[in-house]
């Protein structure tokens, strides 16, 4: 490399400085956000590639730019992964992330002013799904369904007669704070009663889905939306499957109805990351996320601790804290302090104030990524409850002691420390 273009160390150590702190930090600590995990080196080679030099605006054989000779292979490739891997019709793996992804799905079938009905947020739901605070509950009329007070699990009675009465354009199914099974196919019959189309965002369970530990929505939904990385473990982006009549409509709402040209060192990572998900070891990763979740969430409910839904299906964990008498906030924060990362969250019907609400939410990708079982789920609900009961400064430092210690026989994928 020559003096004119020199690597990062010589170019910028401020930021060098930053990335080498960030990945002590994540083989450090104990990451049970269950939005994160580990990619493996190969994903981050192809992030870093120089495919990031490129621009391709359009699809495979219809660019508007020359010079496509290894960027349409490379995209037909990740294609044909997405649909082989999930069964699917037709893949587009061109949006940014999963917010674009489901805009690009409103973009595709609706029109301002329509109705969309899903999981409230506060529920367990996402922003996309038509809460009044996103672009889409501004734009579209929303209606939102919720959960049993008494079991925190979906009743699709209720759901039935919510839609019969308001009969939306389109229903949702996906949440990024639901840990019980979706059912798929009551969701797609009680579409099909009120005539609005069933679109399942699996954001959050596409590798448990890849995986096979939980059902998969392709046969019954129309559209299926999803982030690339959390469960997957791929890059940070997004992609929409579909059944083959609804493809056309899809692509034109990515492009060019929301965004310019592709990030194509994203679409080689995505390709890798389908690969390897395409691998019988990736099978045993996805039922010890399961196995795992369950561990952690029993240890926790043995503790005393109030486990929304009264456990888990997938990879989340929803707690509440009321009876300990801990905000979430607090919580998350000492337990940060404590090498235990994790987020505060609401629980249904919470009385405490979404930034200072009740709960915490946590799950086990990444701690199954790094080879962790079953005995590490119960060592962990052990730090936790120490944690939350006395969340001073010596109980934080001491714990923390005690996490990299085991974090030191668990080396992360990916990365070199």
């Amino acid at each position: 490399m020559s003096a004119k273009d020199p690597p990062l160390k010589d170019a910028d150590p401020e930021v060098l400085g930053l990335c080498q702190a960030e990945e002590r930090r994540q083989a450090e600590k104990i990451r049970l956000i269950p939005s994160e995990n580990y990619v493996s080196r190969a994903v981050l080679e192809a992030t870093a590639s120089v495919f990031a030099n490129k621009y391709s605006e359009g699809y495979p054989g219809k660019r508007y730019y020359e010079g496509q000779q290894f960027v349409d292979p490379l995209e037909t490739l990740c294609i044909e992964r997405a649909t082989r891997l999930f069964a699917a019709d037709h893949a587009n793996v061109q949006p940014y992330s999963g917010s674009p992804a489901n805009l690009a799905v409103y973009l595709a079938f609706l029109k301002p002013g329509d109705k969309v009905m899903g999981l409230a947020l506060p529920m367990g739901g996402h922003l996309t799904h038509g809460w009044d605070v996103s672009i889409t509950g501004k734009y579209f009329q929303s209606v939102q369904y919720g959960v049993r007070k008494d079991t925190g699990r979906i009743d699709y009675d209720e759901v039935r007669e919510l839609a019969k009465r308001e009969r939306p354009a389109l229903l949702w199914a996906g949440g990024t704070a639901y840990s019980r099974l979706w059912d798929f196919a009551a969701m797609a019959d009680i579409a099909k009663s009120c005539g609005a189309r069933f679109v399942a965002d699996i954001a959050h369970i596409a590798g448990l889905i890849a995986g096979g530990a939980h059902p998969s929505p392709v046969p019954h939904a129309e559209v299926v939306t999803t982030t690339t990385h959390k469960t997957l473990r791929g890059p940070r982006g997004g992609m929409i499957l579909c059944r083959s009549e609804h493809a056309k409509a899809i692509d034109r709402a990515v492009f060019p109805g929301l965004q310019g040209g592709p990030h194509q060192h994203t679409t080689a990572a995505l390709a890798v990351a389908l690969k390897e998900a395409a691998q019988p070891a990736f099978k045993d990763y996805a039922q010890g996320i399961v196995v795992n979740a369950r561990t952690l969430a029993g240890a926790l409910m043995e503790r005393g601790y109030e486990v929304v839904s009264g456990g888990t299906d997938n990879h989340l964990i929803l707690v509440d804290l009321t009876k300990q008498g801990v905000p979430g906030k607090v919580a998350a924060k000492a337990l940060d302090a404590a090498g235990i990362e994790l987020n505060y969250n609401t629980v249904p019907y919470d009385t405490r104030k979404p930034f200072d609400p009740s709960g915490i939410r946590l799950g086990t990708p990444s701690v199954t990524s790094r080879g962790m079982g079953t005995a590490e789920m119960k060592q962990i609900a052990d730090w936790m409850d120490r944690v939350i009961r006395q969340p001073d400064k010596d109980v934080c430092e001491k714990v923390f002691h005690e996490v990299r210690e085991v974090t030191a026989r668990f080396p992360a994928p990916g990365l070199s420390s």
